[in-house]
């Protein structure tokens, strides 16, 4: 209405002032929001509405278009120059940190499922694709982010990234790439990639991606070692039939060293796949859970540290008792101390909560069975019968009131 308008025209002019006198945002972009709030706060409504003028509303809406960021236009801006040859690039004095920077405003833009498909409509998912390949790591890196953004849970966006052959550079650079952060991002892209998509997960067992992940746990690095557990869990609990693969190919020895790992995370997953192995009964179990064997040793370790923890700490690894637990179970076939002591069900789940109106509203059956209540109703009635009644006017001889 006419008072927004006002309040508008008189931030944007306020900031027009403010830019020139070298203010703004560190962004350097208006804070439209604070800046209309502001105008509003400063606005009594006094002032007698006017019809807009056409040279003010032009002017408003000119004001408006040149705040207005066009992201079609803009990513199609980013399609040009990923477009071009890097060589190109570098003679017009355009470094590895803005192209970098260039991908994450693209990362921005595709968060948004309907951008993130419409970057192939515009003929900008090919050319990122080929970023995945580019001789920074860096850029590698963050071209792996930006794919991973466009296909987390768009199963269109999956289907697009498959057909122009993108899992391809992922998994060359999970595996083989001479830069950890590029191997660590490429994995987590080609977690989202194949998640809830068969024609992805099929590709990854045929490329030989159960390998990657077998050697990413052997790795030194946390934060690769926990991304390939998570897709590990996944890729067993879809397809059972894995764990076959996953035994044969000597996860199990990887897994059990995992499981006494310094970092929660890490050794949750670690309980968490094998006991999707042994679930699936896809393992010698006698071997693997004998008195002696190394699975044993490292529940126990793991078993007696839980005991050794404050009451008031339990409820941190309050998922891990339960793994712990489980794994015992189908290993040994009997329950584990934990259970047996009590340790699965904090001590604030195992009270009941406090009974407040039970005593008020007593179902009548309920409280003639309940001695206790019953002989304190008792009591009650007959400390009632004790108390004498008031006698109005004077005594009769006979200890009776005297008529009237």
């Amino acid at each position: 209405d006419q008072r927004h308008f006002v309040c508008m025209k008189a931030a944007i002019l306020i900031w027009a002032k403010f830019r020139a006198a070298g203010g703004g945002g560190g962004d350097g972009n208006p804070n439209w929001k604070g800046l209309l709030k502001w105008s509003l706060a400063h606005s009594d409504g006094t002032a007698s509405a006017r019809q807009l003028s056409d040279g003010d509303r032009k002017w408003f809406m000119e004001a408006m278009e040149a705040q207005t960021v066009d992201v079609i236009k803009r990513m199609k801006e980013i399609t040009l120059v990923m477009s071009l040859p890097l060589d190109v690039l570098e003679a017009q004095g355009v470094t590895s940190e803005q192209l970098e920077g260039m991908l994450e405003e693209l990362q921005e833009h595709v968060e948004s499922m309907d951008m993130a498909n419409d970057l192939h409509s515009i003929g900008g998912l090919v050319p990122l694709l080929s970023y995945l390949k580019n001789p920074h790591a860096s850029i590698r890196a963050r071209a792996a982010e930006v794919v991973s953004t466009i296909v987390q849970n768009n199963p269109r966006s999956q289907e697009l990234v498959m057909e122009a052959k993108g899992l391809e550079p992922l998994l060359f650079n999970f595996a083989s790439d001479s830069d950890m952060t590029v191997r660590t991002k490429s994995l987590g892209a080609i977690s989202s990639l194949i998640r809830h998509n068969k024609p992805g997960t099929v590709a990854f067992r045929l490329a030989n991606g159960y390998a990657g992940l077998k050697d990413a746990l052997i790795s030194e690095h946390t934060r690769f070692q926990r991304k390939a557990l998570q897709l590990l869990q996944y890729l067993l609990q879809e397809n059972p039939n894995d764990c076959y693969v996953a035994v044969e190919l000597g996860f199990t020895k990887s897994l059990i060293g995992l499981a006494s790992s310094s970092d929660a995370d890490t050794r949750q997953a670690a309980l968490h796949a094998l006991l999707e192995i042994a679930r699936n009964g896809k393992t010698d179990l006698p071997s693997l859970a004998s008195d002696n064997s190394q699975l044993r040793q490292v529940l126990e370790c793991q078993i007696q540290s839980i005991h050794n923890m404050d009451p008031e700490d339990l409820g941190s690894v309050r998922e891990e008792c339960l793994l712990l637990d489980s794994l015992w179970q189908h290993c040994f076939n009997k329950p584990s101390s934990l259970r047996l002591e009590g340790l699965l069900v904090l001590p604030s789940e195992e009270e009941p909560p406090p009974d407040v109106a039970s005593e008020i509203f007593e179902p009548v059956l309920r409280a003639w069975s309940n001695p206790h209540l019953a002989n304190r109703q008792k009591a009650t009635t007959d400390a009632k019968d004790e108390v004498k009644p008031l006698l109005l006017g004077p005594c009769s001889p006979d200890g009776g009131a005297s008529g009237s």
